[in-house]
């Protein structure tokens, strides 16, 4: 027996993904910087996206804010054009925030919900219930009071984050958001972003960092203009795939880096149609 079926709502609709890039091109200067890129991230999941110097992961991120032109569609949560914007928060490799500027932490992270200073006064309570929202889930509540010319560079970074989710976006993207800290504070960034993806902020980072992106990342895309993979971390232990994507040989210590070694000395390299999307 069918169940009732209540005005305004589908059985069977269906939450969309986080983020749907389908058929992306995008050409900057005349060269083709992305191509044909088709991904699919899921709700809560913790990305990390990898590949060399110019492959196109910041291209990749801009792409789906809506700040370079492209080709092909791009969803945040369903929403295209202008609309998905709201739905997230962006820290990027370089920011507008002067470190020696008079101002504490919860106002730098206020900044956030207003893109600058100038709507401070007309801040209400939700607003501030968001900044200390925010800074909670970084864990620098205690910092909110502290000048922002004091603060340490891992401290600094969390800065950023907070002030990134301040809007309350459901999808975070990070711009090689561990640059520039040691070994410690990457680790505890690295750490932060998971619990953010564990309580369902769907986070997605470019970074450098390979052994980092493999122990603490869902899933990894690997991409050089293309897409050559996007998989969980323990799925890539094949060696050709990251030898295509970086362009290296089988004796390279980045595959010792990602976990792989490559299979006889003979280790080849990929060539052809390398995009795989393996599980779900």
């Amino acid at each position: 027996m069918s169940q009732p079926h209540t005005p305004g709502t589908s059985p069977r609709q269906q939450v969309p993904p986080a983020i749907t890039v389908t058929g992306l091109h995008v050409v900057l200067g005349h060269r083709k910087v992305l191509d044909n890129i088709n991904l699919t991230i899921k709700r809560g999941s913790f990305t990390g996206i990898l590949g060399p110097n110019g492959a196109g992961k910041t291209t990749l991120l801009r792409s789906i804010i809506g700040t370079t032109p492209v080709t092909g569609k791009v969803a945040v949560d369903g929403a295209v054009g202008a609309k998905r914007a709201a739905r997230i928060g962006y820290v990027p490799q370089r920011h507008n925030i002067d470190w020696n500027y008079p101002i504490d932490v919860a106002t730098a992270v206020f900044t956030g919900r207003t893109g600058g200073m100038g709507w401070r006064l007309f801040a209400g309570k939700g607003d501030w219930a968001a900044v200390g929202t925010a800074l909670d889930k970084v864990g620098i509540s205690h910092l909110a009071n502290r000048p922002i010319g004091q603060l340490s560079g891992g401290q600094r970074q969390r800065v950023l984050l907070a002030r990134a989710l301040a809007k309350n976006p459901s999808v975070l993207l990070l711009d090689e958001p561990c640059t520039g800290l040691d070994m410690p504070g990457e680790h505890e960034l690295l750490l932060t972003c998971r619990s953010l993806a564990e309580h369902g902020t769907t986070v997605v980072m470019t970074t450098h960092d390979i052994g980092g992106a493999t122990d603490i990342c869902d899933r990894l895309v690997l991409i050089n203009r293309s897409l050559r993979a996007h998989a969980r971390p323990a799925e890539l232990m094949y060696p050709e795939i990251w030898m295509d994507t970086f362009g290296i040989g089988p004796d390279h210590h980045l595959l010792r880096t990602a976990g792989v070694v490559a299979t006889g000395a003979t280790g080849r390299h990929a060539s052809g149609n390398t995009t795989r999307s393996l599980g779900c």
